[in-house]
């Protein structure tokens, strides 16, 4: 480990970019719900706003489930699982219409429970006495949760709410990639020579 960078590490450097992407996809669904709940029919802002609380509880009961999950499936297993279930449901949000849109997006939050502290975990593995270093990169990338949303709605201004959601389906396939492949450690793990 002496004499190398974090950013020599790929499963971390990975594991920051998909936080980013996670962290903004997250907020990013949450922050355009109550106008594309409008847009799919519900009458007010009001309840349009209240289901949004469907979205967050879901992470609450994915949360429990993928506790008593990861003890049966690997981390990145699961992570990669989750993504293409997120993948799929955004993509039948944009294909319909009422409240299968709805519902499918709001199930958004079930499959985004477990997601953060799995690719915590998997991006610092490994790492030794490199593992602040790497946290604290992945901790960093929160940002994306400001970063997103913003592309998010500047796109959805552009083509639409329904349309835009091809930016959450990129975010969620880049999270599957990295369950199922970017967060394998590799031989880069074994420790550097020392440089006096």
């Amino acid at each position: 480990f002496y004499g190398r960078s974090i950013w020599s590490y790929r499963h971390t450097v990975l594991g920051t970019a998909t936080t980013f992407l996670f962290v903004g996809v997250e907020v990013g669904l949450a922050s355009i719900m109550v106008n594309y709940f409008r847009q799919q029919g519900i009458p007010t802002a009001q309840a349009a706003s209240s289901l949004i609380a469907f979205y967050w509880g879901g992470q609450l009961l994915g949360r429990l489930a993928g506790a008593w999950l990861l003890s049966r499936i690997s981390a990145g297993r699961l992570l990669g699982i989750f993504g293409i279930a997120a993948t799929t449901l955004v993509l039948v949000s944009m294909i319909t219409t009422g409240h299968l849109a709805i519902w499918s997006l709001i199930l958004c939050g079930l499959f985004n429970s477990i997601m953060f502290p799995n690719i915590f975990t998997l991006g610092i593995a490994g790492l030794g006495p490199l593992t602040s270093k790497g946290s604290g990169l992945i901790l960093t990338a929160a940002v994306g949760g400001g970063v997103i949303p913003f592309l998010l709605g500047a796109l959805a201004a552009e083509v639409g709410i329904q349309h835009a959601l091809i930016l959450p389906v990129a975010c969620y396939l880049f999270i599957t990639h990295y369950g199922f492949s970017g967060s394998r450690q590799s031989d880069e793990l074994a420790p550097a020579e020392h440089v006096p």
